[in-house]
């Protein structure tokens, strides 16, 4: 009875299926005002919320009052849109798009989820509700997330917890965001703020980054160009990357326009549009329907950066990334040597670079060199970023994170294709969301994920 139809499961192409709204049961609205970080962890919830006027959600939550914490989550189902610029669609079709996707994969419909989350950076005010609304989803608990470039994985470890902690059976965390329409050049952080008073637009903010890491270290500027010329390879291989080469030599990296030295324009990510989005569930919500494809999270964990500034000799966000990793590691019962991949942070060159190394994957220094070599290349024995990362998929900020998780559980799932790591059954998925001046990173998620068995 647990034989899944292997063969119905789309594997790299957006799903096109329509979803059948008239078929979707009607819902009553959940009147109750459902503030997250309210929840206890460990403690049932004794709100006393009359369960008897809300017909539809009663069950849900009656099962989860009934214990299953601390159980833990999967990720049952994941869909992406193709990323690129469409300024002529809609931002909610882009959406649409990654939620068909996630639930097919998860053989799933839109009356079976409980809850959703939504994470966008720079959308219209509404948008999560416009969003759900439109593939069927009225009526559930809804929440929009925002921490920068960390969004979508904010949103995703929002999902997994409340899943963890038995609140409810089966959440949908979505990303989204439309750059093009926002943005003619480089993103320039809030007016408000130091930085954005000073002009300092992201590109330059990374650009003081390189600069200080290539002169503490001694190393030659141009290794941070070998990043470049492997993301574009490995987004060659991703039929839904914004911008993949696989022709791409360190010389032309180095001779592209000059965008904040050392950083030329092909050591930095496009502006992308696009959508991605993940379905998560409780283990034995999984396996009372035998969905035996859903990848296990290991692990999750989430921290805000702590005050940055002269008293730490260490980059921005390099303690926040390392602290985070470790803990998720940690709490996985893994260590680095148990990872097959890694989908990283590189809105630039030189955010894989201080990556690798805040999560110890090289000393100080020497995350350039591991590029260089062909350490973490495909076929290498440290693969980071097979997906292309954001230097060749693109950074829709909202969406990234959860592209990155699509990604991953595609790599554990064995269906992903050209760029498949042979024989991956864990990966680690890590995002860093800065722009506040004076705080190391707004936000930081690493996610330890584990394929099925």
């Amino acid at each position: 009875l647990c034989t899944p139809e292997l063969d119905s499961v789309p594997e790299q192409e957006p799903n096109t299926a329509t979803i059948e709204l008239d078929s979707v049961p009607e819902q009553e609205p959940n009147t109750a005002t459902a503030e997250l970080d309210s929840v206890p962890e460990q403690e049932p919830n004794t709100a006393t919320t009359e369960l008897d006027s809300v017909p539809e959600q009663e069950s849900n939550v009656a099962r989860a009052a009934r214990g299953r914490r601390g159980e833990g989550a999967v990720v049952s189902g994941v869909g992406t849109s193709h990323f690129g610029r469409f300024g002529d669609r809609r931002i909610e079709e882009l959406a649409w798009s990654a939620i068909t996707e996630a639930l097919v994969d998860a053989d799933l419909g839109p009356g079976d989820i409980d809850a959703a989350i939504v994470s966008s950076v720079f959308g219209p005010p509404g948008l999560a509700n416009r969003v759900l609304v439109g593939v069927g989803l009225a009526g559930i608990p809804v929440f929009q997330v925002e921490a920068a470039c960390a969004s979508g994985t904010v949103a995703f470890h929002e999902a997994a917890t409340s899943v963890g902690a038995g609140r409810f059976d089966r959440v949908l965390a979505v990303g989204v965001e439309q750059l093009s329409t926002q943005f003619a050049g480089a993103i320039i952080p809030e007016p408000s703020d130091p930085d954005g008073r000073s002009g300092l637009a992201m590109p330059a903010l990374y650009a003081l980054q390189a600069n200080r890491h290539v002169h503490v270290h001694g190393l030659d500027p141009d290794l941070l160009a070998h990043v470049a010329v492997k993301n574009k390879r490995h987004g060659a291989a991703n039929p839904r990357a914004h911008l993949g080469d696989a022709g791409l030599t360190l010389d032309r990296v180095l001779d592209s326009r000059p965008i904040a030295g050392p950083l030329t324009l092909l050591q930095c990510c496009p502006m992308t549009d696009g959508a991605a989005a993940a379905v998560l569930e409780s283990p034995r919500a999984a396996a009372d329907r035998c969905h035996d494809r859903s990848v296990s999270v290991l692990s999750s964990r989430f921290a805000s950066g702590r005050p940055w500034g002269s008293h730490t000799a260490l980059p921005w966000g390099f303690d926040t990334v390392r602290s985070t990793a470790t803990a998720a590691l940690d709490d996985a019962g893994v260590t680095l040597d148990d990872v097959d991949l890694f989908e990283v942070h590189d809105a630039f060159t030189i955010g894989e670079v201080l990556t690798v190394e805040a999560i110890g994957l090289a000393q100080p220094g020497g995350g350039a060199e591991l590029t260089a070599n062909g350490t973490t290349a495909l076929g290498g024995p440290r693969p980071v970023n097979p997906s292309g990362g954001l230097l060749s998929r693109g950074h829709p900020l909202g969406a990234t994170g959860l592209a990155q998780i699509a990604e991953a559980a595609w790599q554990l799932r064995g269906e992903a294709g050209e760029r498949q790591v042979p024989d991956a059954s864990t990966a680690l998925v890590e995002t860093m969301g800065g722009g506040a001046a004076g705080v190391d990173a707004n936000a930081c998620v690493v996610s330890v994920l584990r394929g099925p068995a």
